[in-house]
């Protein structure tokens, strides 16, 4: 919500005068402002730039019920895969468990990357002899693993997919295992998907 904020105190503002500030580049906030025009925070308005968003509507209102519903309360259970398994075993897993995504964890059970259908399709489209290699080879590794904690806002969750544009987030705590190279290490306790996502908003809908 820093980008709602700086609309509200430097308004009218432009798009590139938010990512100076923000010291990111403008195509990196488009999504987000899409977002936040979408729900009604802020109004673009061409040749003047960012408003604050007007009166309330009804995106305001399901933005302001997207920030108080944490991801604890939309979550669903992780399915995860060590590590060391290998990319047939997560390739069966994909389909089993009929997911887009598999979270991976190390020995402590802490995570240690993410594994999408995409990377495992891109890994093995004319490698007859991958099935045996570990995940770890595919995987999306953390610390560059984007996740949401149970005490995070939907809202914020949301943005993070629109922002990353990736399908899941890991749902994390900090875990008690050692620290590797000073970086903390978390312990997985959910998923949120676009899915659920999609649910959440639906529900949000018929109430109204």
């Amino acid at each position: 919500m820093q980008i709602v904020e700086l609309v509200k105190a430097n308004a009218p503002i432009t798009g590139e005068q938010i990512a100076e500030l923000l010291g990111l580049s403008r195509p990196t906030l488009r999504s987000d402002l899409a977002l936040l025009v979408m729900l009604g925070l802020v109004d673009a308005k061409p040749k003047v730039g960012y408003t604050p968003g007007s009166a309330v509507t009804p995106g305001a209102i399901a933005a302001g019920q997207l920030q108080s519903m944490k991801i604890k309360d939309v979550q669903s259970m992780p399915v995860v895969v060590r590590e060391h398994s290998s990319v047939h075993d997560a390739v069966v897993a994909l389909f089993l468990e009929n997911v887009g995504s598999l979270i991976a964890v190390d020995d402590d059970g802490c995570l240690s990357g993410i594994i999408s259908r995409k990377d495992l399709l891109k890994f093995t489209l004319g490698n007859a002899n991958v099935a045996a290699m570990p995940v770890s080879m595919v995987m999306t590794r953390e610390p560059n693993v984007i996740h949401v904690t149970p005490e995070d806002s939907v809202f914020e969750a949301a943005s993070k997919m629109i922002h990353h544009q990736i399908d899941s987030l890991p749902v994390v705590v900090e875990s008690k295992c050692e620290p590797i190279q000073g970086r903390k290490r978390y312990d997985v306790v959910g998923r949120v998907t676009k899915t659920i996502m999609t649910k959440v908003l639906l529900d949000l809908a018929v109430r109204r």
